[in-house]
């Protein structure tokens, strides 16, 4: 079976779990992996992340999309493509719930973003060969209420995946076919236009990048409102 919980509070039980936080933390979490991060520590607020701050840490994140005072740098993928140090800190207001959200429903749980869509898909098809799986996609939204840009890219992989699907999952697949592009999806957002306002542009258009890394981020852990993710695959 396929799921789609639209909004965090809607997991349920399954064997996979893949959380998206297009814009921005699933996508900059890639990145980080991909630049050569050995792992990245996603915390619930910036006063969690400022906690964790040690050498070879770079503490990454956002309030109100822009940069906390002190932070090395922003929730921007475009600041992830240098390495700093050894591990990312990134404090994300709603990336990090759901990834806990769905630590407690599945036992294997993978972050997806568009920029590795194909990997994420490959990876869960290659599970599902001989297997009945019921597999979750899971979106972050924003502060509790549906994000467009996610339910756009769970629309994505739901329809790339076989097998019955949840009327959750026909809605997700019916928003991805409402838009021509990626770049469309996530620019109509809320959340894209909370990016421009502050003069974030570039990271839409950085996140509507399809299926440029072959990278599988994996949870390896959430423990005391930290998730710790490290790359599974290449």
């Amino acid at each position: 079976m396929i799921d789609v919980a639209l909004r965090p509070d809607a997991v349920a039980d399954a064997d996979v779990a893949i959380v998206i936080d297009v814009l921005r933390a699933t996508t900059t979490a890639t990145q980080a992996l991909a630049t050569g991060y050995g792992r990245v520590l996603c915390t619930e607020s910036v006063e969690r992340a400022e906690t964790l701050r040690a050498p070879g840490r770079v503490l990454a994140g956002e309030r109100e999309c822009v940069k906390p005072p002190g932070f090395d740098q922003g929730n921007s993928p475009l600041e992830a493509l240098e390495r700093h140090g050894d591990e990312l800190v990134l404090a994300t207001t709603n990336g990090t719930p759901a990834i806990a959200a769905a630590v407690n429903h599945a036992e294997t749980v993978v972050l997806a973003c568009l920029l590795n869509l194909d990997a994420i898909v490959r990876s869960v098809l290659e599970r599902m060969s001989g297997a009945q799986l019921n597999v979750q996609v899971v979106c972050s939204g924003t502060k509790g209420a549906v994000a467009l840009e996610d339910v756009y890219v769970a629309g994505r992989i739901s329809d790339a995946l076989p097998g019955p699907r949840t009327d959750a999952a026909l809605v997700a697949e019916a928003v991805a076919r409402a838009f021509p592009t990626p770049l469309e999806a996530l620019s109509g957002s809320s959340d894209a236009h909370a990016l421009e306002a502050v003069g974030l542009g570039e990271d839409i258009s950085f996140c509507a990048q399809e299926s440029i890394l072959e990278l599988l981020p994996a949870v390896a852990s959430v423990s005391d409102g930290v998730a710790m993710v490290e790359r599974i695959g290449a």
